[in-house]
């Protein structure tokens, strides 16, 4: 009985240290690499969230209408994730872009640890690492200084807070609510917590023979209340269901359907977690079954919905394999050791790579006379002008401009001289600063007599007009 209990023990003890070093790898030390990773800004987007995080803690308001741009200045513009902008542009005043590699490292850091305090009670070390790599394989595309990168963990602590409640035959408490409080405030993502909501809670009623029927009722409408409570009232509610309708959004890539080409490591993952389910016989409640289609269905039509649905299967499909670890320990103490990791972030300095997300040396070619002066711009290049003070005639806020400024657009840089030519009337465009990319308007402009180029490196070229 002794020889048993004492290898019991020592079983236990071997487990606890692996856990508690796979805590500190994938929570703690992999997502510091991961945000430190040049990919983190390569975004324009990222450029344009920091300066209206500036520009709400400057004024000590949320922007009502567009303060950026030349083209649709003084226009309405919701601006769904200025909590989030308002954290980035903190961090970037502090610490410039190693605060931002911060910020992400803080929320990758959060998302881990939810899924892995949640994760280890019911599955073992290399489940638990399979999953991890997994998870970061899928989300790694999308690991950027953005907004929805702070909204993962969110997801991953509303969707285990649901399955911890359904596990306990009760309703979430009604504080849990306040989650959606944080999540409309941050990212136009809120809507997906109707469905998670909608999935787990009847899973649990029905287990629970509806007898729970009250209490899940009551905290889903503490919820939707808290919903309510945007920034941006009621057309912030309405804002991300425009956003999904605009004809326009094939032209971003993040919103086009899923390719393997793009995202092969999302269908590897994918077919290897369907590989799994069907080897081991798992059988998922209804309700969740109907949600992951949901969520997939969603990931295949665009490729920005990979995400939400990589953390959700996470928390989801994991526990119904039915093994049980005998790991114990409260790792939830381990997270103090995030404080240093996230200050040795914090204290080395990053410089992003010259890119179209961060032209440096093109906009700092740009003479002073012409920085106040209207420019036809490259797509990517609207975030870094915003932060650099230039207006730009657009940025990655396409769905403030509307389908048809950006279709208009999408003809120009095509080459469609006589759209570019009324623009520039309409305007009074004095000069351009455009990708490789957009090689027809680029060679209109060097064979006209009207424009002259002035400055070109390998990441875009500036022309300006003669007369």
């Amino acid at each position: 009985m002794t020889s048993a209990s004492s290898t019991l023990k020592t079983q236990m003890s071997r487990e606890s240290l692996l856990g508690g070093a796979l805590f500190i790898f994938f929570v703690l030390g992999l997502p510091l690499g991961l945000a430190g990773a040049p990919q983190a800004f390569n975004d324009g987007d990222v450029s344009w969230h920091v300066a209206t995080g500036e520009w709400i803690l400057r004024h000590q308001a949320v922007p009502a209408t567009d303060p950026f741009s030349f083209t649709a200045g003084g226009q309405p513009w919701v601006a769904m994730e200025w909590s989030a902008d308002v954290i980035y542009a903190l961090a970037f005043n502090l610490a410039g872009y190693a605060g931002l590699a911060t910020v992400v490292a803080a929320g990758l850091m959060a998302l881990h640890a939810i899924l892995f305090l949640h994760l280890r009670r019911t599955i073992g070390p290399l489940a638990l690492a399979a999953v991890f790599i997994g998870l970061d394989l899928v989300l790694g595309p999308f690991i950027l200084a953005r907004p929805h990168v702070l909204v993962w963990p969110i997801v991953a602590g509303w969707t285990v807070m649901l399955l911890r409640a359904a596990e306990n035959q009760r309703a979430p408490p009604l504080w849990g609510a306040l989650i959606m409080l944080a999540w409309t405030n941050l990212h136009g993502s809120f809507p997906l917590a109707i469905p998670i909501g909608a999935a787990i809670a009847f899973d649990a009623l029905v287990a629970a023979k509806w007898k729970t029927l009250p209490q899940w009722a009551a905290f889903g409408l503490a919820s939707l209340l808290a919903m309510l409570m945007n920034w941006n009232g009621f057309e912030g509610l309405l804002h991300p269901f425009r956003v999904v309708g605009m004809g326009t959004l094939p032209l971003i890539q993040e919103w086009q359907a899923s390719n393997p080409s793009w995202t092969p490591q999302f269908y590897a993952a994918l077919l290897l977690g369907l590989g799994a389910m069907l080897w081991t016989g798992v059988c998922v409640p209804a309700g969740r079954l109907v949600l992951l289609l949901l969520l997939l269905a969603m990931a295949f039509t665009q490729i920005r919905h990979q995400g939400a649905f990589v953390i959700v299967a996470a928390a989801v499909i994991p526990p119904l394999f039915g093994t049980k670890s005998t790991t114990r320990g409260g790792f939830a103490m381990l997270g103090l050791a995030a404080i240093p990791f996230l200050a040795l972030r914090a204290a080395l300095p990053i410089t992003p790579v010259e890119n179209a997300a961060n032209p440096r040396h093109l906009i700092a070619a740009v003479p002073a006379e012409l920085r106040s002066q209207p420019v036809f711009n490259g797509y990517t290049f609207g975030g870094p002008l915003i932060l650099a003070g230039i207006k730009p005639y657009i940025d990655g806020r396409a769905d403030m401009y509307g389908d048809a400024f950006v279709t208009n657009y999408d003809q120009i840089t095509q080459g469609d001289a006589a759209r570019f030519n009324r623009a520039v009337a309409r305007y009074g465009i004095r000069w351009t600063m455009l990708p490789p990319s957009n090689q027809p308007l680029i060679r209109a402009l060097d064979a006209s007599p009207r424009w002259r180029r002035i400055y070109a490196d390998r990441i875009g070229i500036i022309h300006v007009r003669r007369d």
